[in-house]
């Protein structure tokens, strides 16, 4: 750096230093503007260009303003907007009558830094024109602007800034774009309001639509700014709170390089999730989608927030197999009567104030107009008006050197300005306009107004300040004019927020506390039309201010899919777990992220996608499939089943048979066999067998209390009386024939009492046994589900509350036997003549196999076999015994009759 330029940057820095105190504009800060003078004066800021030049300050110089890039002809159209409500509210005798209305128009090309730059010089330059004092451009540098409301932005991260400042000056700031949450606060921005909802609601909107289609695997992307970083924070919690889960987020930076750009179409390439819920503006999604248009990427299905959701931008025929089938949130539409004849007037001129104008036809047309004028003449002007101020204040520095200084800066500024203009006019050439060019031959974002959405919130916007403003100047009807003819900011603030009345579509337009509009939307569907065009249908609506479960309507019938498909796509991370199954969570992975288990036995679910499985009530089990509970079906031994009636029809031949050799018996007392058999004992046996046979019977049947207790007891006493009887014939036996003196003393000593005695001695403990379990712990019927899994039957049964009382009824009777076996088997050499001992051997030896045998059967035995198994063991020994005692003498009784004499009774030994 040298001397001249520390020079020209000293000169600088103190005219910046003494024209600031005083609020003078300094050099070219003033900025392209639509101006229309009135009573009242309302500003706009409009991103009418989109693309900021990026600029670095060296700090050594003073900043240049660069021109912005990329001209938006649908924010044009909303500026145009602005200017048609205000023209149309100055026709309207019946809304403020007698004050003409003027705007302030800026371009805030949708960025920070820039929005601020157009929001200062929209608020300093009314001062232009009206000689202030010095004390008053002191008083009033931003207090005193006549601006008394602004009307913009359109991003929230310049809204935020701009209301930001408007706030602590209670200048009102309404948007009709700007959608964030986070502007609700009234603490920091209170001079805010919007003719837009809050995305607060779109977001409730967008997580119910997303959950009602039984997406839970979604991706989302998003941009740095406020609108992006707070929906989609709102959207991914209450999503998550619904059990869904994100596959990923992506965020496109301000300025992406292609590597970005590249990994990010990568990762939307290769996901499982077939569903992206985007929040950002169509600028910001252009790149992106372009390099998934040239991948030829298909499938995804987006979900669209109301920035970009009908921008025509993204209507090009590149995009189309891309995102055709998006569906999105969007503002009502209407038709605005006269609008499009009003923006079909706008004609190229060159004089000053038309410049947004040239921009939108050399857009529109793509050609270039070449007008008398020279198109740097703004700028050019804008350096001479900061000579001329500095004229005006050159008593004020230092030393006259520093305004030679200046005036070489400024000439050399103004000759790189036309050097850039001509630079960047040189670098494509296009056809010359003619100026005669017909709009409406023009398919455009500009002309197409059939149902406009952002242009009725600017519509809306102008009307409510008017309303407010109708109110606080306290206008009367027609012709009455108003009281007032002044207005400040604060006070048109208070009357802003209390504005409510209906207007020509029957909206009614107010603001709640917060500021907000009623909650209203449309939902949007891109569909190609039989033209290969791309066409917004609305296919539903979404009202917040209504109960919950009337909010979305949706005409499902309607929606063209992503793909031009009929059907729902499918965006699911794991498919859903059908009833009868339970979700499993993979470690380390979402929640929706899965495997399915089927439900245990006895366990159910009967809904899609269950965490856990139900465990069926007591006495239910689950069906097959394990979706509902079933009552038990009782599961017993019945006299209808087939093995029912094959174990009755044993005893009851058991009976017949034991009958029959009772009849036998009694007929033939007086044989020589039946007497020598001790026909007393005899009797009594066949009794018991028919007792055994008869207790059978008892297990046959649905358990009931009186059974359970008796069919152990009947059992456990027959038997043993049974035992205690051959226990005293083989007794009689031995005696009998080891005696060596006929008549002996033996015989004598063991007579008919002693043995009725012996009899009674033996049945007596397992009676007394019986008689202590069956009152102090007695068989109770139980429905046992133990086997309800396999079966699906519960086994009603006699549940025994001390085991220990039946093994010992089953012992005692083991103990008789096997003193009965023992006292036989030393009879087995007896004369063969009369073999009472070893055919008593030899029936003691099947009772004691089958009951040996019964024990492991027993347990083993499932459900109602384990009482069939008892059944049996009891038939088995029974016909045991009664076979091999009484059949032989049956035989030599019936049909060998000459054997029944006394003499062959006994014979004699070898």
């Amino acid at each position: 750096m040298g001397p001249l330029s520390d020079l020209r940057t000293e000169g600088v820095r103190d005219i910046g230093v003494s024209l600031l105190s005083e609020c003078v504009i300094l050099g070219n800060s003033e900025l392209l503007a639509l101006r229309s003078e009135g009573d009242v004066i309302i500003g706009g800021l409009f991103p009418v260009h989109y693309l900021v030049p990026n600029s670095r300050d060296t700090y050594n110089s003073k900043p240049q303003n660069q021109p912005c890039n990329g001209f938006d002809d649908r924010a044009f159209r909303w500026m145009m907007t602005m200017i048609f409500a205000v023209e149309e509210i100055n026709r309207n005798p019946a809304l403020l009558p007698g004050v003409r209305l003027g705007y302030h128009i800026m371009d805030c090309c949708d960025h920070i830094h820039t929005s601020l730059r157009a929001l200062l010089s929209l608020l300093t330059h009314s001062m232009k024109g009206q000689n202030p004092s010095a004390e008053d451009r002191k008083r009033r540098c931003l207090t005193g602007s006549p601006i008394t409301a602004v009307i913009g932005l359109a991003s929230s991260s310049p809204t935020g800034a701009i209301a930001h400042i408007l706030g602590p000056f209670s200048i009102p700031l309404v948007s009709y774009f700007a959608t964030c949450a986070c502007l609700t606060d009234k603490h920091t921005y209170p001079s805010f309001l919007r003719t837009v909802p809050s995305d607060l609601f779109q977001v409730r909107g967008l997580v119910e639509l997303v959950h009602f289609f039984g997406w839970n695997w979604v991706g989302t992307l998003g941009t740095p700014d406020d609108y992006s970083r707070y929906g989609i924070q709102a959207f991914s919690h209450q999503f998550r709170q619904l059990g869904g889960c994100l596959a990923y987020h992506l965020t496109i930076p301000q300025s992406p390089t292609l590597v970005e750009i590249g990994a990010m179409a990568d990762t939307l390439q290769s996901s499982k999730a077939k569903v992206v819920v985007a929040f950002a503006s169509e600028v910001q999604l252009q790149e992106l989608f372009s390099e998934l248009a040239a991948r030829n990427v298909t499938g995804i299905q987006w979900v669209a927030s109301e920035s970009w959701v009908t921008a025509n931008l993204l209507t090009a025929p590149q995009f189309h197999l891309l995102l055709q089938g998006t569906l999105g949130f969007s503002f009502p539409g209407v038709y605005i009567p006269g609008l499009r004849e009003f923006l079909l007037k706008v004609r190229p001129k060159a004089e000053p104030g038309f410049e947004f104008h040239n921009m939108l036809w050399e857009e529109l047309f793509d050609c270039r107009l070449e007008l008398t004028a020279d198109p740097s003449n703004t700028n050019a002007n804008d350096f001479d008006r900061i000579i001329e101020q500095y004229d005006q204040h050159e008593s004020k520095l230092n030393t006259k050197s520093h305004y030679s200084t200046l005036k070489t800066y400024v000439g050399e500024m103004r000759m790189l300005q036309i050097s850039a203009h001509e630079n960047t006019t040189g670098a494509r050439e296009r056809p010359v306009c003619t100026g005669s060019e017909d709009l409406s031959n023009v398919h455009s974002s500009y002309t197409e107004v059939s149902k406009v959405r952002i242009s009725y919130n600017v519509y809306k916007a102008v009307y409510a300040i008017a309303h407010a403003l109708h109110n606080l100047l306290e206008c009367g009807s027609v012709g009455a004019g108003c009281k007032r003819n002044t207005s400040k900011p604060k006070e048109l603030l208070g009357y802003l927020k209390m504005v409510n009345f209906t207007n020509q579509f029957g909206e009614k337009v107010q603001f709640d506390d917060n500021g907000e509009p009623v909650p209203l939307y449309d939902i949007i569907n891109r569909q190609k039309d039989s033209k290969g065009e791309i066409r917004f249908v609305k296919v539903g609506s979404y009202d917040g201010s209504v109960p919950m479960d009337q909010q979305l309507q949706l005409n499902q019938s309607k929606i063209v899919w992503t793909g031009g498909l009929s059907e729902v796509p499918v965006s699911l991370c794991s498919h859903p777990c059908p009833p009868g199954s339970r979700q499993a969570r993979r470690p380390g992975e979402p929640q929706c992220c899965f495997d399915c288990l089927p439900c245990a036995d006895g366990e159910i679910s009967n809904q899609t996608d269950s965490t856990e499985c139900i465990k069926c009530p007591e006495y239910h089990w689950s069906d097959k499939r394990k979706v509902k509970c079933v009552a038990g079906v009782d599961d017993f031994l019945s006299m209808y089943d087939t093995m029912g009636v094959i174990l009755i029809t044993l005893s009851l031949l058991g009976v017949v048979m034991t009958t029959v050799i009772t009849t036998v018996f009694h007929r033939f007392r007086t044989t020589p066999l039946v007497r020598a058999n001790n026909s007393e004992i005899s009797f009594l046996l066949l009794v018991s067998l028919k007792l055994c046979f008869l207790c059978s019977l008892a297990f046959i049947g649905k358990p009931s209390t009186w059974t359970c207790r008796l069919r152990q007891a009947a059992f456990g006493v027959s038997f043993v009386l049974c035992l205690s009887c051959l226990l005293v014939k083989t007794v009689v036996v031995l005696l009998a024939f080891r005696s060596t003196v006929p008549g002996s003393g033996a015989m004598k000593a063991f007579g008919p009492s002693q043995q009725r005695t012996l009899i009674l001695c033996t049945t007596a403990p397992q009676v007394c046994l019986c008689a202590g379990w069956l009152s102090a712990a007695p068989p109770f019927p139980f429905r046992n589900p133990t086997y309800q899994a396999s079966t699906g039957k519960i086994v009603v049964e006699c549940r025994e509350p001390w085991p220990a009382g039946f093994y010992l009824v089953l012992g005692y009777i083991g103990l008789l036997a096997s003193l009965c076996l023992l006292l036989a088997f030393l009879g087995r050499k007896l004369p063969d003549t009369f073999n009472e001992a070893k055919l008593i051997t030899f029936s003691m030896i099947i009772f004691c196999a089958v009951w040996l045998s019964f024990i492991p059967a027993h347990v083993s035995s499932p459900g109602k076999f384990t009482v069939a198994v008892e059944i049996f063991a009891i038939l088995a020994s029974s016909f045991g015994l009664l076979l091999c005692i009484f059949v032989p003498k049956c035989f030599i009784i019936l049909v060998r009759p000459e054997n029944n004499v006394k003499k062959r009774m006994i014979k004699s030994p070898r």
